[in-house]
């Protein structure tokens, strides 16, 4: 027996690298992004049941594990509130460092409000350079903009 989403996501990253599937291929899978079906296979995103049915045949789950990958999550998969994993880490730096320069900026161009993490889309690709590769994120949000009542 199951009892949570945490162990559906052990299972998937175990059969992955058991039979060296790769994201790209599981999101071909699906018809959808790498960035997206990767978060959701990490335990980010809720599948619908056809979507959970593939994913049940390319990481070989039981019926139980694909009714998990149907449940709403949890969001946020950090241990920690400040991040150990040196890759991850870099991310909170960026932060650290330009959020409020980012932050700063958006406000002036579309006035008080937030980048949306729902409605929003993400695009990461190796970006070939001769001083050593790139890695080149794009991160898309949709304004969502404070109201007055």
């Amino acid at each position: 027996m199951i009892s949570n989403r945490d162990e559906v996501t052990r299972m998937i990253l175990s059969a992955k690298v058991a039979k060296g599937i790769k994201w790209t291929d599981v999101a071909a899978a699906i018809g959808l992004s790498k960035e997206w079906t990767t978060a959701a296979c990490l335990g980010q995103m809720t599948f619908n049941k056809a979507q959970a049915e593939i994913i049940g045949e390319v990481f070989g789950l039981s019926d139980e594990a694909m009714a998990w990958l149907q449940v709403t999550p949890s969001k946020g998969s950090l241990p920690t509130a400040v991040p150990t994993d040196p890759l991850i880490y870099r991310w909170y730096e960026l932060v650290n460092v330009y959020g409020s320069t980012i932050k700063e900026l958006i406000h002036e161009e579309f006035g008080d409000g937030i980048m949306s993490a729902i409605d929003f889309s993400m695009d990461l690709q190796r970006q070939p350079d001769p001083n050593g590769d790139r890695v080149n994120v794009v991160l898309s949000g949709k304004f969502l903009p404070y109201k007055s009542y």
